[in-house]
Parts: structure tokens; C-alpha cells; sequence
């Protein structure tokens, strides 16, 4: 079975994130096709999705006027996987500390934008994170923090005493970029260990 996996790009790493997913998948033996979401329609025949990061009031506003929005939700109450990094974190969130950006509440935390510094406070870290034997070797621009997690929400990894990187049932949230570096790991956690991904390959396919 191929999956599908759908990248918003509605801004962000978009290309990015499409290399990282075809890494991934070739690391896990699936067959992956890469598709940009721009406008609605699209998402209904996505397995897997990646929210990118860069500035979240702008991803809210045009998630919501192309109709995006209500699919991204409608594809984690199915169950699927979502992977939500930087301001894509921001705008999965509950509460985004900031009545500019119109949440989708998929991802039960609070947030603070920009909290890690401006762009010339960036910086990248060697990251321990739950289900990876090695660090990850995370880039922070302009991140925010994860300044509250709810109940039955996984703190997946922490830096300087704050969580990066959360799990809320399909949906993982970082702070980071981890599409700015080769190491595919995060996108293979995310995306490509869940019950979707794992569903044996129909015959002949």
C-alpha cells in the first residue's frame, strides 16, 4: 500500500519536509507520495500530514479561509497522524497564547511563541527524545515553548527544563525544525510508527 502524506503549504519548509517524508518512508520500507496542500479536498485522501512551521497568524488566517482547517481536524479525530512543527505546533495547539491565531485544538497544550529568542538567537541542540536511541541534532529558529501540556499528553523530549516535543494520540508537536537536517528519525516517529503506517500491504501492491 502506498501512503499518501500531505505537506500544508500554505507556507514553511514545504520542500523540505516532502524530502524528509521520502527518507522516511524508504527507512521504513513504505512506498510514499508526497502531496502539497494548498487548498481544500485534498487532505480527505491523506494517511499521514505535516504542518510547517513560519508565522502563525498567516497559517491560521489561510487555513481557515481555504477550508483546510476543519480537514486537518477531521483527519486526527480519524486517527491519523499529524506532524506539527515550530508555528505549525502553534496553530495545532489549544491555546496559543495570542488571540491573532485561531487554534485547532488538536493538540491538547499551551504555547509560547518565540519564547527560545528572535532569529539571530538560533541555535541547534543535541536532543533526547523518547523512542530514539541516539540524540537528535535539533535547530531552533524562533521557537516557541511548550509552556503547558494536558492530561494524557507524552512530553516527548525537554530542553533547558521545557518541553519541545509532545505526542497528544496522533498528533506529535515540536518546537524545532527537524526538517532542517537529514536525520529523518523525527518524521519516522511520528509518522511512520503509527497503526496507519504499519498496516500490512495488501497483496500485489
Amino acid at each position: 500500500m502506498t501512503l499518501r502524506a500531505g505537506v500544508v503549504a500554505v507556507q514553511g519548509d514545504v520542500s523540505e519536509h516532502a524530502d524528509a517524508l521520502r527518507r522516511a518512508g524508504a527507512e521504513y520500507g513504505r512506498e510514499t507520495e508526497v502531496v502539497e496542500i494548498r487548498t481544500d479536498g485534498t487532505v480527505p485522501d491523506c494517511d499521514l500530514l505535516v504542518m510547517p512551521g513560519g508565522e502563525s497568524t498567516t497559517i491560521s488566517r489561510l487555513l481557515h479561509a481555504e477550508g483546510i482547517a476543519e480537514e486537518i481536524v477531521a483527519h486526527v479525530e480519524a486517527g491519523k497522524p499529524l506532524l506539527a512543527t515550530c508555528a505549525g505546533l502553534i496553530v495545532a495547539a489549544t491555546d496559543a497564547g495570542d488571540d491573532r491565531v485561531e487554534t485547532l485544538g488538536v493538540a491538547d497544550v499551551t504555547v509560547e511563541r518565540n519564547a527560545f529568542g528572535r532569529q539571530k538567537d538560533s541555535f541547534e541542540a543535541p536532543l533526547d527524545v523518547s523512542g530514539l536511541d541516539d540524540p537528535f541534532p535539533a535547530v531552533f529558529i524562533r521557537a516557541p515553548v511548550i509552556a503547558d501540556v494536558g492530561e494524557g499528553v507524552e512530553v516527548l523530549a525537554e530542553w533547558d527544563g521545557r518541553p519541545v516535543a509532545v505526542r497528544d494520540g496522533p498528533v506529535v508537536g515540536t518546537s524545532f525544525h527537524p526538517e532542517l537536517t537529514p536525520d529523518s528519525r523525527i518524521h519516522g516517529l511520528a509518522l511512520f510508527e503509527s497503526d496507519v503506517a504499519e498496516r500490512p500491504t495488501a497483496p500485489g501492491k
